[in-house]
């Protein structure tokens, strides 16, 4: 299981990083949200990954570390996600509103053969 997060982390940069360095703002933009992505399925991946274990104990059952998972990275990630969606419309609202002032969307704003 942690070998299928490891790839999935790494594909997700490797795309991440690709987008980031296209001439096309929704590129860019779609790049920043694979990189939230593989950020945050790291930082979920930090809590360990156990499948069937509960994330917090039974009111009168005692237990140890290695019994349940880390909620915290679990919330974390919780939060990223909303932060994330938030600043991705307000990206695209910037795009929209660059593209309706410039006419194109590429990053510096005009076209190389124009």
């Amino acid at each position: 299981m942690e070998i299928v997060v490891a790839l999935a982390i790494g594909v997700l940069s490797g795309s991440g990083v690709w987008l980031l360095l296209r001439p096309r703002t929704f590129q860019v933009i779609i790049g920043l949200g694979l990189l939230s992505y593989a950020v945050n399925l790291f930082i979920f991946s930090t809590g360990g990954l156990r499948t069937g274990a509960a994330a917090i104990l039974a009111q009168g059952q005692e237990g140890t570390l290695g019994q349940f998972t880390d909620p915290l990275p679990q919330a974390l990630v919780l939060t990223a996600i909303v932060i994330g969606f938030a600043t991705t419309a307000l990206l695209l609202v910037v795009l929209l509103a660059a593209r309706g002032l410039t006419g194109t969307d590429h990053v510096d704003g005009r076209e190389r053969d124009r």
